[in-house]
């Protein structure tokens, strides 16, 4: 038995969706925490692209339970399409196989048109528009809706009277239409239906199959450099992305937690505004793009790339006490002559060897580079001798191992070192 917590130890990105799929062999429940629909996890199976948005990434394994927690946030209509979808395909064939958290917190349309709104201002910070940072602040506010409000009609619709008449001011100052809350509560009653045979008590659910002796996974969304408190504010997500927030967003004490694993790329990637000290405004990142298919699988929108940050997975490594990483697209980097790893900053006279979190520090950061071989594409199952120094030093830099390395989207693209599950 474990239970393992996985998290992304960037930007977001990472390829985390390929390696809980891969754990997910071993494991009974595949859980998310927090996000919403903001999260877009791609997966490849047999030659076939799938992409999860609220859905952890274990659906595609028969015999997972994939659970939605309580600090989720949830859009119902991206959610019935999402389980529309992969139940069209073969997948969610039991009502267990999926459960979704009846204390999570609803995404609600003004949400989204706040979001847009915003986003549409001077000052935008390149969120992707799905609504989850108004939804949270509702929740924070103690005017939010919650999943199990669609199943008590009466208490639904007063609620999102109050709620309305609370955030409408608000919708019209920022030059949109005020919401209507008749037409919300016929909307999202009607989703709620689609969804009602999910339904339930995430929290507890999680917590006897850990007592009974399951293999449970914690599947992280975002990177830890977004968290809320913790990431590069306010350039950051509306949640906890680091592996505490899994104890506080599913209900689960920490001392339940056997293992935390992170996973970063070869390089690194930001999408949005923020400061990116590593980037690569050049031929190299425009390759590394285009050979990664760097693009964001939920907004379509080029992600900006540049060399692997280690100061920064440092940093991420402490905020979650990660065990050992995982490092994905080796093989996007493969045929670079020359590779470079970020080993510190010099900021002030100082050197610096975690990133600062300071905006403005970051921005002014200068990083000190280390420069090593490249590597040819890697034959099937090995790892080309660049590639594997390459890994060393990250290992050596960062004081964890690395347990696992991905060199293409597939499932058998992954040399394991150690699968946490195997014991």
């Amino acid at each position: 038995m474990a239970v393992v917590i996985v998290v992304g130890v960037q930007w977001g990105d990472e390829g985390k969706g390929k390696i809980v799929d891969l754990l997910t062999e071993r494991a009974r429940f595949v859980v998310r925490w927090a996000g919403g629909a903001n999260a877009g996890h791609t997966l490849v199976v047999d030659g076939k692209k799938y992409v999860t948005r609220l859905i952890p990434s274990g659906i595609l394994r028969s015999g997972v339970t994939c659970v939605l927690g309580e600090g989720m946030v949830i859009d119902p209509a991206v959610l019935v399409e999402e389980i529309r979808a992969f139940r069209s395909q073969g997948f969610i064939k039991k009502d267990s196989d999926l459960i979704v958290a009846e204390r999570a917190h609803l995404t609600l349309p003004h949400h989204r048109e706040i979001d847009r709104l915003r986003e549409e201002r001077p000052g935008g910070i390149g969120t992707t528009k799905r609504g989850i940072g108004p939804t949270y602040e509702s929740k924070a506010a103690r005017i939010g809706l919650r999943v199990g409000d669609l199943y008590r009609p009466e208490r639904f619709r007063a609620r999102l009277e109050r709620h309305v008449a609370a955030i409408a001011p608000y919708v019209r100052e920022l030059g949109g239409a005020a919401p209507n809350a008749a037409e919300i509560a016929s909307s999202y009653l009607a989703l709620a239906e689609e969804i009602r045979p999910f339904v339930g008590d995430a929290s507890r659910t999680i917590h006897d199959a850990v007592v009974r002796g399951e293999n449970v996974l914690f599947e992280g969304a975002q990177g830890v450099l977004l968290d809320l408190d913790h990431g590069t504010y306010p350039f950051v997500t509306s949640s906890s992305t680091t592996a505490g927030g899994a104890c506080a967003g599913l209900g689960i004490g920490p001392t339940l937690i056997d293992h935390v694993l992170g996973i970063a790329k070869g390089y690194a990637t930001r999408v949005g505004d923020g400061p990116f000290p590593t980037e690569l405004s050049d031929a190299t990142g425009e390759l590394l793009r285009k050979r990664g298919n760097e693009f964001g699988s939920v907004t379509g929108r080029p992600r900006r790339c540049g060399w692997l940050d280690v100061p920064a997975v440092r940093l991420a490594v402490r905020l979650s006490g990660i065990e050992a990483l995982a490092l994905t697209k080796l093989d996007v980097m493969a045929g670079l002559d020359r590779v470079k790893l970020c080993v510190g900053y010099r900021l002030g006279g100082r050197t610096l060897d975690e990133m600062p979190l300071d905006p403005d520090d970051l921005a002014a950061a200068e990083p000190v580079f280390e420069e090593m071989e490249g590597w040819p594409d890697a034959a099937a199952g090995a790892v080309p001798p660049g590639a594997a120094r390459f890994v060393a030093r990250v290992a050596s830099l960062v004081g964890i191992p690395v347990w696992a390395t991905s060199w293409g989207p597939g499932r058998l693209q992954t040399v394991v070192e150690h699968n946490p599950f195997a014991g």
